[in-house]
């Protein structure tokens, strides 16, 4: 069973990338032995896990992967590497943070929480990227999230078996046009305060990680394993968002008003299934 997170991936054009990652990408591309794209998501959970599940578990793997979510669009490859250390080593900062201490030392040995810290620090040190090309999101999707995509480009897969997808597939460049046209319609009828810090965030993300011609991609990941097919079919988020925007535009405040409750609730329903029986 799939976790229940959603991500939001950056895919890097194959000539972003150095000759040498370019041949390594190209090759893997080609490569019969890796994950194909409908099972890639389970083999990285499966990786992960098997971490997780050893004594002591280990927070980060002793090398980066080499492995990658592609696409191909007009015949042109895209590479999102799955970059497992660095977000290992992200998720575990974060983690750190948020735990008290003693809790802490109960979910990892000190020896290893030492040796995370360590290859982490070392990496920063070093000049090495820290920034990941994949976010996550544990029980529900950052509004935030939403703004850079538009209805049309929505996908929406519930097949008789085990494949449940729901994402959203855009350009970068138009998702960030995006992102700062709704910046600007909240300053301009609201005020800097209605800006989150969240969506200030994502744009700064997108502009330390995404080449100019990168594809910027929702996938609701583990979240449609655990939602119904009416409840899928009936999730319009990304739409309801831009209809929001565009009403505030026009200062239309009952129609905002609308768009928000129902957005706040559907979302609301998914988070409380966290601390469900």
């Amino acid at each position: 069973m799939l976790p229940y997170t959603a991500y939001l991936r950056v895919y890097q054009p194959i000539t972003a990338f150095s000759p040498h990652d370019r041949r390594y990408w190209e090759g893997y591309s080609a490569s019969r032995n890796r994950p194909k794209r409908i099972n890639a998501l389970t083999a990285e959970h499966a990786e992960s896990l098997g971490r997780v599940i050893t004594t002591p578990p280990v927070i980060a793997p002793p090398e980066e992967s080499r492995d990658a979510y592609l696409r191909r669009v007009n015949e042109r490859l895209y590479v999102c590497p799955w970059q497992t250390r660095l977000r290992s080593w992200r998720a575990f900062a974060e983690f750190s943070d948020a735990t008290p201490e003693p809790l802490l030392d109960a979910f990892v040995p000190t020896t290893e929480v030492s040796r995370a810290e360590v290859g982490y620090r070392r990496w920063r040190d070093s000049g090495g990227e820290t920034s990941p090309g994949i976010l996550s999101s544990n029980w529900t999707i950052p509004v935030p999230w939403f703004i850079p995509f538009e209805h049309r480009e929505r996908c929406l897969v519930l097949s008789a078996g085990t494949t449940r997808t729901l994402l959203y597939l855009t350009r970068t460049s138009q998702a960030r046009r995006r992102l700062e046209h709704t910046v600007a319609v909240l300053r301009e009828h609201i005020g800097d305060h209605a800006v989150s810090a969240s969506t200030e965030r994502l744009i700064e993300w997108l502009s330390l990680v995404a080449h100019p011609e990168s594809l910027l991609e929702l996938d609701y990941g583990g979240l449609p394993h655990l939602l119904s097919d009416d409840h899928l079919s009936e999730d319009h988020s990304v739409a309801e968002i831009s209809d929001a925007i565009e009403a505030l535009a026009k200062g239309d405040g009952g129609r905002v008003v609308e768009l928000r409750r129902r957005i706040t609730r559907r979302w609301r329903s998914v988070r409380a299934l966290e601390h469900a029986n």
